[in-house]
């Protein structure tokens, strides 16, 4: 999984919502915080951005880690 959704997804929980509550309360779309939650590739970076900064998070550029 990236670690982007790693993040969503342990600090939504650590919050205590569901992924119903996060979407609402961000005014994402359910469907849009399950596909990032699952690491999906496709996902718009300024819906990214709405749900990190639930968390006072942003993504930002970063040089690609070789693997």
């Amino acid at each position: 999984m990236n670690p982007i959704a790693e993040f969503v997804k342990k600090s939504r929980r650590e919050a205590g919502l569901t992924q119903e509550e996060f979407a609402m309360r961000s005014g994402l779309g359910l469907r849009f915080v399950r596909d990032l939650e699952q690491g999906k590739t496709t996902v718009r970076m300024d819906k990214v951005n709405v749900a990190l900064g639930m968390f006072g998070m942003e993504a930002a550029p970063a040089r690609k880690e070789n693997r």
